[in-house]
């Protein structure tokens, strides 16, 4: 049966960790996942090769003065970056190498918006703030303290404070309930097969 074929996305609420703080405008898809790694169709095995060229150097030997491959930001789910984040090409990829990482929610000023939409269709939570309030999280990421993300109150709590975030309704709804676009087209299995 098709159902038992697909990779289910998973569902979404509250997220914990010590953010990792990457402070670079205009991070394109190339930069997130480089295009010698695109040749996959599969969405696992990315994340060793996420910002592949700012994480390695020409030996391949990871680059210690990079975020990532430092803990605690060797194991962070939440990345906070500057603006325009995901702009470039449209490769689906990206968002991919990201999960596999680990990384479920990307902080930032603005998005691309074909990155942003991609990344809502693979279970990753991409929020917009102000530029100020992005800087101000991104302390909590200098001094390796945990934040808080809340989907469903559409918060973030970092120490005694709150931030709340925008986000479309019914891209939220599919987060919560871990629904992809496939998953929305099998809740409608039954009128598909009388239609057939």
């Amino acid at each position: 049966m098709l159902e038992s074929l697909l990779i289910k996305m998973r569902k979404f609420n509250i997220l914990k960790g010590i953010p990792a703080y990457l402070p670079m405008m205009n991070i394109d898809t190339d930069m997130i996942i480089p295009k010698q790694f695109l040749k996959t169709i599969k969405r696992t095995g990315l994340g060793k090769s996420l910002f592949y060229e700012m994480r390695y150097d020409e030996n391949g030997k990871e680059i210690k003065s990079f975020i990532l491959n430092n803990k605690p930001y060797s194991k962070s789910k939440i990345l906070i970056s500057g603006k325009n984040f995901g702009c470039g090409s449209s490769r689906e990829h990206a968002p991919w190498a990201l999960l596999d990482f680990g990384i479920k929610c990307v902080i930032s000023s603005s998005f691309a918006d074909i990155f942003y939409n991609n990344c809502f269709k693979n279970g990753i939570l991409p929020i917009k703030l102000e530029e100020k309030k992005v800087l101000e999280l991104s302390e909590y990421s200098k001094r390796k303290e945990e934040i808080e993300v809340n989907l469903e109150k559409q918060e973030i709590i970092s120490g005694n404070k709150l931030t709340k975030f925008e986000i479309d309704s019914f891209k939220k709804k599919c987060l919560i309930e871990g629904l992809d676009d496939i998953a929305l087209s099998m809740e409608k299995i039954n009128q598909i097969d009388n239609f057939e």
